[in-house]
């Protein structure tokens, strides 16, 4: 049986090679981040019955400083987590770790040196 090497995104609309650089089980867009809710408990086994969007939130370091995308359904909000690949937008990735530095939990001013 053979089965499509490719899907398009459905946020972007970029054409997708399922063979990518240091994954192997890509389910996400390299150009935009989003991927799609097809599994449920395990990488690759498409059993999820949601379908929708999941959009990129964050990204977080796991292991010897692999990093991993972390995606949020915008159906019924579960977080999956998700090894970025080698072709991923660096840009984005670092838009998304450097997010939580564009709106701290204090006041800015706090930060001044007293010196």
């Amino acid at each position: 049986m053979a089965f499509a090497r490719s899907f398009q995104c459905t946020q972007c609309g970029a054409a997708v090679s399922l063979d990518a650089p240091g994954t192997t089980h890509r389910n996400h867009c390299p150009r935009c981040l989003w991927s799609r809710h097809l599994d449920r408990n395990t990488p690759g086994d498409r059993k999820a019955t949601c379908s929708a969007g999941m959009e990129p939130i964050a990204v977080t370091v796991r292991g010897k400083g692999s990093w991993v995308l972390v995606h949020r359904c915008l159906s019924c909000g579960r977080l999956r987590l998700n090894r970025t690949a080698g072709d991923d937008n660096p840009l984005l990735l670092l838009r998304l770790a450097a997010l939580p530095l564009t709106m701290p939990p204090f006041p800015v001013q706090r930060l001044q040196d007293d010196d």
